[in-house]
């Protein structure tokens, strides 16, 4: 994309789940300088850059005032030059107001595009196994305007011809319009025993559906509703009990803690939603340069002149990694130079980079390392480059000293604790005191005292231990008992697909089936 002048994007996010976003959507997502979002689309902002400015606009649609104000807004950032994302839940050129906002900027002279979304229509029935259309069920699929004005007005239609037809009726339909919706199409002359659905908060992890008939649902609804619903009447809805899938995923629903790093959580972040889980990413601290950021730089460029490399965390292998080709050397200086990554993630980033680590030790014990390290070969005089964060202490320095080596150690990062003022940790100690947590994970000792730090060291244990706590190995496990925080869930294999495996084990159990 040319960067000497800016446009809009308008970017459909999909109806709930940031993993609906288009290729194209995520990659222009990517590039924008600035992200302009609907509050419903905040999910998707994973996708965008992490310097992006991050604007919010409200509601999947906005009355007239709000939408002459976004408007003016994109156009100004865009005369700054600025490459701006409109973010908008689903599609933003159906049932929404990206046409109105494009047209604004057509008569304005901006330039933009638009990326199309995954509409509730097409995204919401079938991840709660209902097809909106179905050999057999009729020819027509009628699709209605029901939230999208934000009024409780019904849609302007002729309901007794809507009643007449052999199809499915399809609509999101905001909280008070979905009963009067249903009594319009019965007192219309819709079959009551006709089947039909209502899914709320479609294709995210909080996703519930009431299936049952036009009767039943209206019955259902009729003391008051306080939630938008996608609504789908018609002979498909049948096949929800044959084809629901996304809601049968062994973590579905459960509300589970990540208390990784942001540039590590990532991975974890993504299996436990591919899982069916909603993954909360706990701010217990950030990475930031070290106090010598050029001592990185020096060491790799020598890094032939080591017999050891040992690298303490997957963190560590990127930024090392990244000073070796930021300088005069590539991996070739690397080729005499043994490896020993601590701990399997390090191993896997270091993998992913095309280099096999001669010694992986499951979890950090200094001396546990240097045991390792002295059966491949004698630690005596071997030349020996450490390179880790600062949260990590030098105890494995000390007893490869002891062993004879000539060790650098060298901290790569520094890792800054989150402050528990912040609104994230607020939120995060209310839903633990309100049971609302089903797991927290714990992936190394260091996010264990950190987040005993962010939701306070004192009341740690007793907020914990109402939960469950899942440690990927014994040594972390350790680092919670003696905080007093019990772990029930400790991985067998120490890497964060062990985690995952024991996540699902532990919640597939007969004990802990009826809470799902």
């Amino acid at each position: 994309m040319s960067r000497d002048a800016g446009k809009v994007l308008f970017i459909g996010a999909g109806p709930g789940d940031p993993g609906l976003v288009t290729a194209r959507g995520i990659r222009l997502l990517g590039e924008a300088d600035v992200v302009v979002y609907d509050r419903a689309a905040e999910p998707a902002l994973r996708w965008a850059r992490p310097d992006a400015e991050r604007i919010a606009a409200g509601a999947p649609a906005e009355r007239e005032t709000a939408l002459d104000a976004i408007s003016l807004l994109l156009a100004e950032k865009v005369r700054e030059g600025l490459v701006v994302a409109r973010l908008k839940w689903g599609d933003g050129f159906v049932f929404a107001s990206g046409a109105k906002e494009a047209l604004f900027l057509h008569e304005q002279g901006v330039p933009f595009e638009v990326v199309p979304g995954v509409t509730p229509a097409a995204g919401v029935g079938a991840y709660a196994g209902v097809p909106i259309t179905y050999p057999g069920a009729g020819d027509a699929l009628v699709v209605l305007r029901g939230n999208e004005d934000e009024t409780d007005a019904l849609p302007s239609v002729d309901w007794q011809a809507l009643a007449r037809i052999e199809g499915t009726i399809a609509c999101y339909a905001g909280a008070r319009t979905v009963p009067r919706l249903l009594d319009a199409l019965l007192d219309a002359g819709r079959p009551p025993d006709e089947p039909a659905v209502l899914i709320y908060q479609g294709t995210t992890p909080r996703q519930r559906t009431e299936a049952g008939t036009l009767r039943t649902l209206q019955a259902a609804t009729s003391d008051g509703h306080d939630e938008p619903a996608f609504i789908v009447v018609g002979k498909p809805v049948g096949l929800r009990n044959y084809l629901r899938w996304f809601d049968e995923r062994p973590l579905f629903g459960r509300r589970i803690v990540v208390t990784r790093s942001p540039e590590q959580a990532r991975p974890l972040v993504e299996e436990l939603e591919q899982l069916g889980a909603q993954a909360i990413e706990a701010p217990t601290f950030r990475p930031s340069p070290p106090d010598d950021p050029e001592a990185l730089d020096r060491a790799a460029a020598s890094v032939d002149q080591f017999d050891w490399l040992v690298l303490e965390s997957a963190n560590a292998v990127s930024r090392f990694l990244g000073a070796l080709l930021r300088g005069p050397r590539d991996l070739r200086a690397l080729g005499g130079v043994a490896v020993c990554a601590i701990g399997p993630s390090t191993a896997e980033r270091l993998l992913g980079a095309g280099l096999k680590a001669d010694v992986v030790v499951p979890e950090f014990r200094s001396d546990n390392v240097g045991a390792h390290m002295a059966q491949i070969r004698s630690l005596d005089r071997q030349r020996v480059l450490i390179v880790r964060p600062d949260h990590l202490r030098d105890t494995l320095a000390q007893d490869l000293v002891g062993r004879g080596a000539a060790v650098t150690d060298l901290v790569a990062y520094r890792t800054a604790p989150a402050s528990p003022d912040s609104p994230a940790a607020q939120e995060l100690y209310r839903m633990l005191l309100d049971n609302a947590i089903d797991a927290v994970t714990f992936t190394s000792p260091t996010a264990v005292g950190r987040f005993a730090a962010l939701i306070g060291e004192e009341q740690a244990a007793d907020l914990l231990n109402t939960t469950v706590v899942a440690a990927i190995g014994p040594v972390t496990a350790a680092a919670a008992a003696s905080l007093g925080i019990n772990t029930p869930i400790v991985a067998s294999t120490y890497t964060v697909d062990g985690l995952l495996a024991a996540l699902v084990e532990h919640f597939r159990a007969p004990e802990t089936a009826g809470q799902a």
